[in-house]
């Protein structure tokens, strides 16, 4: 555990409230943007939490279980594809973000005293706000949140899969792969995809994407 991690566990034993949060889903062409917030539960440690990227599927699923079940409070948000063609992706991730801990003040019962926000922005909030680059490699409530937001993500794009398979939306989870590009130009475009991407867009235009 680094020291921040450390710091971070003893803010909550003194009666601070700090929550993480991340995204997952900025890259993909298609679905939506998730974020988690997370506030970990310093009587419950949960043991082996680091950026999802660097997690196994199952790994993730494992924590992701380990998250709902010790963290003191968490919510998960999320900013639709039309959003993000209204809005763009950033000001939609902010939304997400905004969204999540909002659940995760519904559950609490209360707003945390503090966010930690990976990344080098941070969305309008009524409480103390970080935000912090590479955040779910360094602070543990942050890694939390990545994993619940990368396998919420994932589960919805297992189920846009079911309703689109012919994208193979299970296997390239909406990003831009030469086997999503040749769905693409082959099958068009499904409602899920986010139109302001350009290479969506190069596609409703009738070139290849």
């Amino acid at each position: 555990m680094n020291a921040r991690a450390i710091s971070l566990y003893s803010a909550i034993e003194e009666g601070v409230w700090i929550c993480g949060v991340d995204e997952a889903g900025r890259g993909p062409l298609v679905g939506a943007v998730l974020a988690g917030a997370v506030l970990l539960n310093p009587l419950q440690p949960i043991l082996g939490l680091k950026d999802s990227k660097k997690l196994t599927p199952a790994k993730r699923e494992f924590l992701y279980a380990e998250i709902i079940l010790k963290a003191k409070a968490w919510g998960v948000g999320e900013a639709s594809p039309q959003e993000i063609d209204q809005f763009n992706i950033l000001q939609a991730t902010m939304l997400a973000m905004q969204r999540a801990i909002e659940n995760l003040v519904v559950a609490l019962g209360a707003w945390p005293d503090k966010a930690l926000i990976d990344g080098n922005r941070c969305p309008v909030l009524p409480i103390a706000a970080e935000a912090i680059i590479k955040g779910d490699a360094k602070e543990q409530a942050i890694s939390a949140a990545s994993i619940l937001a990368k396998v919420s993500r994932d589960r919805q794009m297992d189920e846009l899969h079911a309703r689109f398979p012919q994208y193979g939306f299970n296997q390239h989870m909406g990003y831009p792969t030469p086997t999503h590009y040749a769905a693409l130009t082959k099958f068009g475009i499904c409602p899920e995809h986010r139109i302001s991407f350009g290479p969506v867009r190069r596609v409703l235009n009738g070139e290849a994407p």
